[in-house]
């Protein structure tokens, strides 16, 4: 698994919901990459969360018929896998170096040079909303806008860095035990969907349970090192030359993380949303909860959902034609109430 100066794509037969997977040699090792929609549209990029990938991370929000009709209708997504977090990966040897987060960075921008992609949307969760975040600020002219959600953005405290070493100690020795799940879920869930002894699981922290099953056990364990290793991106921020939309679930261990990365953006340029009863991913906890948000988020970038739009759009985003005011904190900073169906806002 040795380094490449030039990049080499091997499509795998498998087509996982319409997409199709491309094995990606980067310079700092292979990637792979989930591709759905037409390629002309403008790309959205996603990046999950430590152990999950696409289908475990991405699925609820694109299986909400009124999401998926938006970003569908208006993007051909690019899904990023963390290194070997793909479905049916091999295990990473252990003598392969364990990548920084600039390194990581860097993959994202070797992957849309092997797609030919110039500036792109940008959609990351926890662990994957800061790598797309130092994306987007060492390679500022690349990325239109960023939608993150429960995002990352200091150095691990050390609270969490003590707690995500006990995390690897445990799944370089033991690999993806009972005790290694939980502690995964309350990462990802609130309370009140992990259920308790009177109340069962919900489906999606069924699904997520088993999904994990099938991770790489050595592969979570080199995304988490890279993670606790990570720098503070607070400074960082200031360079930042596109308009940002944060989510958090109020549950979120992440929270206060969160609050404030919104507090350091420029506030004419982002927003926060904070969704009620809710954890890290809300994606796929409360994917409802983001959709009126995008909606406004999208409609500064001329992109709407196709019943607004008589033909798909081809052409680059334009960032300049957004309206400030669409993500003022008095327009989208608020916070919303556990939803069943569609989102309510109150402001």
């Amino acid at each position: 698994m040795g380094e490449s100066s030039s990049s080499v794509s091997v499509d795998v037969e498998r087509i996982s919901f319409g997409g199709k997977e491309h094995h990606i040699q980067t310079s700092y090792g292979p990637i792979s990459v989930a591709v759905f929609g037409d390629h002309e549209k403008p790309a959205l990029v996603t990046y999950p969360d430590v152990a999950l990938n696409y289908m475990s991370c991405f699925q609820g929000l694109f299986f909400c018929p009124e999401a998926s009709t938006l970003l569908l209708h208006n993007f051909c997504i690019y899904h990023i896998s963390p290194p070997g977090h793909e479905l049916g990966a091999a295990p990473i040897s252990l003598d392969v170096p364990v990548p920084s987060v600039d390194q990581l960075a860097d993959q994202v921008a070797e992957v849309l040079d092997y797609f030919g992609l110039g500036s792109v949307m940008c959609l990351g969760v926890t662990a994957g909303a800061y790598i797309l975040t130092h994306f987007a600020t060492k390679y500022r002219e690349r990325v239109l806008g960023l939608m993150l959600v429960s995002p990352l953005c200091k150095a691990a405290s050390w609270t969490e860095w003590l707690y995500n070493k006990v995390l690897s100690n445990l799944l370089y020795f033991y690999g993806m035990c009972g005790l290694i799940k939980e502690c995964l879920l309350q990462r990802y869930f609130s309370k009140e969907v992990r259920g308790s002894s009177q109340v069962p699981e919900s489906d999606i922290v069924q699904a997520c349970r088993s999904l994990l099953d099938e991770r790489q056990c050595t592969n979570v364990w080199r995304f988490l090192q890279s993670i606790n290793a990570r720098h503070d991106l607070t400074e960082s921020l200031k360079k930042l030359q596109c308009r940002t939309l944060i989510f958090v679930g109020e549950n979120s261990p992440f929270h206060s993380e969160a609050l404030h990365m919104a507090t350091k953006l420029d506030r004419r340029y982002s927003a926060l949303v904070e969704v009620q009863a809710c954890g890290s991913v809300v994606t796929e906890e409360q994917p409802h909860a983001m959709l009126m948000p995008m909606e406004y988020f999208l409609m500064g970038y001329g992109l709407y959902r196709p019943c607004q739009l008589s033909c798909s759009p081809r052409s680059p985003l334009s960032p300049s034609c957004i309206s400030p005011d669409l993500l003022s904190p008095e327009s989208m900073g608020v916070k919303l109430k556990p939803i069943k169906t569609r989102v309510s806002l109150q402001v």
